[in-house]
Formats: structure tokens, C-alpha cells, sequence
């Protein structure tokens, strides 16, 4: 039996902390461009709005937590996630 394995991905976001609600939303630009917004109500302090993002966009993709990695812009709005499959 072939079972094909899924190959790890990047996924890349726009975070807006202290919003007023917890809600993850697309945007498609005039190219076609497509971003990731994910909006918290946490604020970024301690890592608190990064553990949010990580429980929602977990949610979103149906995926464990534990398969999600911050890569890059811990202290940033925009981040990079390392998806494992």
C-alpha cells in the first residue's frame, strides 16, 4: 500500500492584538493576494497573544497545537508558522 506523506508548510499571518473579538479573516487584495488575518482579544505581552493565535489558527486548520511552530515575529504583527502534517 502507498501512502502519500503530506510535506511540511509555512503559513504567514497578520496579527491584530486587543481586538474586540477572537476571529480569523481573509483578504484578498487586487492581485489576487491573499493574507491571513488573525485578530485576539489578548494583548501581547508575556506571549500571551502568540499562545491565542496558536490555539485559533490550530482550530482553523483542524490540527493539534502541538503541530504548530512560531518561526518567525514573536514580537512582531506578522509572523511565520511552521505547519507539520
Amino acid at each position: 500500500m502507498n501512502a502519500t506523506k503530506k510535506e511540511p508548510s509555512t503559513i504567514t499571518v497578520r496579527v491584530t492584538p486587543n481586538a474586540s473579538s477572537n476571529r480569523i479573516k481573509i483578504d484578498t487584495f487586487d492581485g489576487g493576494k491573499e493574507i491571513l488575518r488573525v485578530y485576539v482579544t489578548t494583548l501581547p505581552k508575556s506571549g500571551k497573544a502568540n499562545k491565542t493565535v496558536i490555539d485559533l489558527l490550530a482550530k482553523h486548520l483542524g490540527i493539534s497545537k502541538s503541530k504548530l511552530t512560531l518561526m518567525r515575529g514573536q514580537k512582531h504583527r506578522n509572523k511565520t508558522f511552521f505547519v507539520e502534517n
